[in-house]
């Protein structure tokens, strides 16, 4: 199945705000803010469960520069990191990207969910934290 953001990075037609070897970084077709950028790494993955950790690191210190950019030359008091992963998150383009969206106090909207989940664990935390222990490991 074809990649719209690989698409992008492969023919270059993005409205670019910077392009490395690792990551790269672009304004969406349908900016939240003046200066949301997408964040992606430049090689396939589907989502945060898929890319190596080391890449990850990479696409992240990619998104921190941003940031602070954002704040600097923008004079955004600050920024919203999205990331959607899997399909049960409404991710609806299946190449891991980060939403880094600029935020002043005054600018109206909310990037933050309404509601709350209808889901209900009541021991989630423990089972996390048991899992982390080594004793239940996810794999």
């Amino acid at each position: 199945m074809p990649c719209v953001f690989c698409d992008l990075i492969r023919q270059g037609t993005a409205q670019w705000v910077v392009r490395e070897s690792l990551a790269c970084a672009f304004a969406p077709l349908d900016p939240m803010a003046p200066g949301h950028t997408l964040v992606v790494p430049t090689s396939h993955h589907e989502d945060i469960f898929d890319i190596p950790p080391e890449l990850l690191a990479a696409t992240m210190e990619l998104v921190q520069r941003l940031a602070r950019m954002i704040r600097t030359e923008l004079g955004a008091g600050g920024v919203n990191i999205l990331n959607a992963s899997g399909p049960g998150s409404e991710q609806s383009v299946f190449h891991l990207h980060f939403h880094v969206v600029p935020r002043w106090a005054d600018d109206g909207f909310s990037t933050w969910p309404d509601d709350r989940s209808k889901h209900r664990l009541s021991d989630a935390t423990e089972r996390l934290a048991l899992a982390f222990s080594g004793q239940n490991d996810p794999g």
